[in-house]
C-alpha cells in the first residue's frame, strides 16, 4: 500500500514537471523556427541587394534611373526629422516623417479592410439567407467586382475630397465586392449533411446561420481576403499618390515630381517592408484565428 502511494506520488511530479517543461519547449520551438525564417529571410533579401549591386559596380545600371540600395537609404541623411519627429510635424515641403507616413497609411489600409471584411460578410450572409434580396443585388456586384479599385480614385475624390476618407472608400471598395461573391460562394459550399443534422436538432435559420454557416466560411473569407490584402494597399498607396499629400505613396509621388529617383526608390522600399510586416502580421492573426488547421507538409 505504502509503495503504491510512493509511485503514485512520483508519477504526479513527473507529470507536473512535463505540464511544467511544455510551454518551455513550445517556447523554444517558435524562436528556433522564428530564427531560421529569419535567417532565409535575410540571405534573399542580402542576394537581392548584393546581385542589384554588383550590377551598379559593373556599370550595368544608370544609377539616375535606378540608384543602388546604398544611394538611395543614404537619402535618409536628406530627410530632416525622418528617424526622430518633432511632436505635431507631418511634412514640411519635400521632407517626410517615417512613422507618420506609415501609421497614416497603415490606419487607412485596416479601417477599409475592417470596414470591408464586415460589410461582405453581412451583406453575403442576406444575399444566401433572403433569396430575393440576393437575385436582385448579386448581378451588380458581380458587375462592379472586376473593376479595378485604382478607376474608383476620381469617384472617391469627388464624393469625399481630398482626405482620408478617400483612400479609405478605394481599400472598401477594393474588398467588398470580391469578399461578398467569396462569401455567397463559401456558403453555397458549406456540406448540406451539416445544415440537415441542425434543424434535425431543432436549429432554426438564424441559429443555423451563426453556428453552421458563418464557422464553416470563415477559414475560406480569411484566405480571400489575405489574397486581396496586397489589392488594398496598392490601391491606397495610389490612392495617395492622387489625393492625399501624407503616407508613403506620396512619398514616391513627391520623388517623381522632384526628379529625385532616391527618394523615389526610398519611399518603394519602405512601401515593400511595411507590406511585407502587414502580410506577416495578417497571417499570425489567421494562424490564431484558424488554430485547428495546419499547413500541408510536401
Amino acid at each position: 500500500m505504502l509503495k503504491s502511494k510512493r509511485t503514485s506520488d512520483t508519477d504526479s511530479q513527473f507529470t507536473i514537471q512535463a505540464n511544467q517543461n511544455k510551454p518551455r519547449s513550445k517556447l523554444r520551438n517558435n524562436l528556433k523556427e522564428f530564427a531560421i525564417n529569419a535567417g532565409w529571410w535575410i540571405l534573399s533579401i542580402g542576394l537581392f541587394i548584393g546581385i542589384w549591386e554588383l550590377l551598379t559596380l559593373m556599370g550595368l545600371v544608370n544609377t539616375l534611373i535606378l540608384p543602388p540600395p546604398h544611394q538611395f537609404l543614404a537619402e535618409i541623411g536628406n530627410q530632416q526629422q525622418f528617424l526622430t519627429p518633432r511632436i505635431g510635424v507631418e511634412r514640411t515641403g519635400a521632407n517626410f516623417v517615417a512613422l507618420t507616413a506609415i501609421a497614416a497609411t497603415l490606419k487607412r489600409v485596416l479601417i477599409g479592410i475592417s470596414l470591408g471584411f464586415v460589410a461582405a460578410l453581412i451583406f453575403g450572409c442576406l444575399a444566401s439567407y433572403f433569396k430575393i434580396f440576393g437575385k436582385l443585388t448579386l448581378p451588380v456586384i458581380t458587375l462592379l467586382a472586376p473593376i479595378a479599385p485604382v478607376a474608383w480614385i476620381p469617384l472617391a475624390i469627388l464624393a469625399f475630397g481630398i482626405g482620408d476618407s478617400a483612400a479609405i472608400f478605394v481599400v472598401f471598395v477594393g474588398i467588398f465586392f470580391i469578399l461578398t461573391l467569396g462569401t455567397i460562394n463559401s456558403i453555397n459550399k458549406v456540406e448540406q449533411i451539416y445544415i440537415n443534422t441542425a434543424r434535425v436538432l431543432g436549429a432554426n435559420r438564424s441559429q443555423v446561420m451563426r453556428h453552421i454557416i458563418i464557422p464553416a466560411i470563415i477559414p475560406d473569407l480569411f484566405v480571400i481576403l489575405r489574397m486581396n490584402l496586397f489589392g488594398a494597399w496598392m490601391a491606397v498607396l495610389a490612392a495617395e499618390m492622387v489625393g492625399v499629400n501624407t503616407g508613403l505613396g506620396a512619398i514616391v509621388m513627391v520623388g517623381r515630381q522632384m526628379f529625385n529617383a532616391r527618394l523615389m526608390f526610398l519611399g518603394m522600399a519602405m512601401i515593400g517592408i511595411v507590406g511585407y510586416l502587414l502580410d506577416t502580421g495578417f497571417a499570425q492573426i489567421q494562424k490564431r484565428v484558424l488554430w485547428w488547421k495546419s499547413s500541408a507538409q510536401i
